[in-house]
């Protein structure tokens, strides 16, 4: 367990780690298909969607093919967190450069700046300003926080609607056809070995990520990911699509961590802008202490 944490900074390190992860996915492809609204066929006679069966290899191409691609990327974002029955609500800036650094700016609704928090692959570095303490580290920390198993690859790909980076062999990938909901959904293994889950287990199964697609233009509407050792999940819904100065990506995310520490995070997007490049940099006040951690 950690001590000396309080749920203040829970609450705000999660909703801003969860900012920080809009960056890259590992798709390479420059160009973006055109999207349509979501619009759902149905036969008039039979009341039932008319969908037409998809390889998993179609449905992969399809999915990899209509991410939401970048260099470099800016939003705000009014959020909403709620972490172990403690709710917050903040205004969020978060400026990324692909597969880099992030950097995210957390705002109390009337302006007050609360956090900043810088990250990358390997690192964590996190400033309360009201509580003037900061952390240096990496994703042990967070997973310690919430008895999770995040990654800043999972992180990076759920924020935009994108997926993690899974297994291509088709005996990995389990397409489905739901007509009563009319949507396609495709099972895979994240490429990614669990970590373990406490010391001497050396089971370690790939963790299981299953995406709900749109029909009409492939974007994923839901992702799961399920650790099948001890299932935790962490499930991210997608809606308000929107075309907006020149970026087409869900303007709202409701994510949930099932867990040890339970999370919802609800993200209202105000605005997303791509390809324009930002500072990333984070100083930590002299005079602020160390945030300590101590684990049972």
């Amino acid at each position: 367990m950690i001590s000396l944490i309080t749920r203040y900074n829970t609450s705000i390190i999660c909703v801003a780690l969860l900012m920080a992860a809009i960056t890259s996915c590992k798709n390479k492809k420059k160009t973006l298909k055109t999207e349509t609204p979501v619009t759902i066929s149905e036969d008039s006679l039979s009341n039932r969607c008319r969908l037409d069966h998809k390889s998993a290899r179609t449905l992969s191409k399809n999915v990899k093919e209509n991410e939401f691609i970048f260099d470099w990327v800016y939003a705000k974002a009014n959020v909403e967190a709620l972490v172990d029955d403690k709710e917050e609500s903040f205004d969020i800036k978060v400026s990324i450069r692909r597969d880099s650094a992030m950097l995210v700016s957390v705002h109390y609704l009337l302006g007050l700046q609360v956090a900043k928090l810088l990250i990358t692959k390997d690192s964590v570095k996190f400033v309360n300003y009201i509580q003037k303490t900061y952390f240096t580290g990496d994703f042990v920390y967070i997973n310690n926080l919430l008895n999770a198993d995040l990654d800043f690859e999972l992180l990076q790909a759920v924020l935009f609607g994108n997926s993690a980076e899974f297994q291509e062999d088709e005996s990995k990938l389990k397409p489905v056809t739901d007509k009563q909901n009319c949507h396609y959904l495709l099972s895979t293994e994240r490429k990614r070995k669990l970590r373990k889950i406490q010391a001497g287990v050396s089971d370690i199964k790939n963790s299981l990520q299953t995406l709900t697609l749109n029909p009409d233009n492939y974007k994923i509407l839901k992702n799961e990911f399920i650790e099948p050792a001890t299932n935790r999940q962490f499930i991210a819904n997608y809606s308000k699509f929107q075309q907006k100065d020149s970026v087409y990506a869900p303007y709202h995310v409701d994510i949930d961590i099932v867990a040890q520490k339970k999370a919802n995070i609800k993200i209202d997007y105000v605005r997303i802008e791509k390809n324009t490049p930002q500072k990333l940099s984070l100083n930590i006040p002299a005079k602020y202490d160390p945030i300590q951690i101590q684990k049972k």
